[in-house]
């Protein structure tokens, strides 16, 4: 046999084998589609720190607790997406970029996980940005912020009181910074601090930075309850800029100044609500109702 023989002979068998494993190929099942996905959404924080502590903690405890799904991550403030890739190269996607990425994924099921504390802008901003895509998936979910229903409000009250209860005594108060909104959901401070009295945590306070009660309230009724000393504390996700500067800074304009200059003896802890473990837990859970 020539060498053009073995040629034409060998080309012949790898076209037959060719053909023998495209045949194959097409009669193969398809590969299972991606894994379900859940996305977490916060506000986020330029604090690396209380980022990893608060968002990170809050992602780290829904993977563990379903670790059959993807989580992933989006912000909604695109001022601190900017500001952590300038600052660190690190770049974060909002939500519409998260989504875009998810659909270009292939991603069929997911479930949109909030961080937020209440129902209130951000969290109707984030439903706004989310249903558009409703239909480019073939189920979206969508679990409920911190604060949604009854049963949430009680919740939170016992989470605050049992990681709070070492700062407590009956001649200190636990005073909280929210940030408090515009929406109606800044009732919710309102409603907290009643739930507080109600369970008989009367040396525990609520004010906001930007809303109603504000600190000038709190110090009246700091004031009413006879208290000279007092624990401040976030009740924010994350303990931010608010938490910095607005709350434990420096500045004369800061709450610990203020307070201090009222003649308060002040301590601040910069410990934001997405560190406590049953805070955790708890979104944990409106990840499972969500899912049913």
């Amino acid at each position: 046999m020539n060498n053009l023989q073995k040629t034409g002979g060998a080309l012949a068998v790898l076209l037959l084998v060719l053909s023998f494993l495209n045949c194959r190929s097409v009669a193969t099942p398809q590969a299972e589609p991606e894994k379900p996905v859940i996305l977490v959404v916060s506000f986020g924080t330029s604090y690396n720190e209380s980022r990893q502590k608060t968002i990170g903690a809050i992602e780290d405890a829904i993977a563990r607790a379903y670790p059959a799904y993807s989580v992933r991550r989006a912000f909604t403030s695109q001022i601190v997406i900017d500001h952590i890739y300038q600052r660190d190269g690190e770049k974060i996607d909002n939500v519409t970029e998260a989504l875009n990425r998810l659909v270009a994924e292939g991603a069929q099921d997911l479930i949109v996980q909030p961080t937020h504390l209440m129902q209130g802008i951000e969290q109707k901003e984030m439903l706004s940005q989310v249903q558009p895509f409703e239909s480019k998936f073939r189920s979206i979910k969508y679990g409920k912020p911190v604060l949604a229903s009854e049963a949430d409000y009680t919740a939170l009250v016992s989470i605050l009181r049992e990681e709070t209860n070492t700062y407590a005594g009956p001649d200190t108060a636990i005073v909280f910074m929210g940030h408090g909104t515009e929406a109606a959901s800044n009732a919710d401070y309102t409603k907290l601090a009643a739930l507080f009295k109600e369970q008989g945590l009367s040396n525990y306070f609520i004010g906001t930075v930007e809303a109603s009660p504000s600190l000038d309230d709190v110090i009246v009724q700091l004031r009413e309850a006879g208290l000279e000393k007092l624990t401040l504390l976030p009740l924010m996700i994350v303990a931010g800029d608010h938490a910095n500067n607005d709350m434990a800074g420096d500045e004369e304009d800061s709450w610990k100044s203020i307070l201090t200059a009222e003649g308060f003896s002040v301590q601040t802890v910069l410990r934001g609500l997405g560190e406590y473990p049953e805070l955790q837990a708890h979104i944990v859970q409106h990840v499972a109702d969500a899912m049913r």
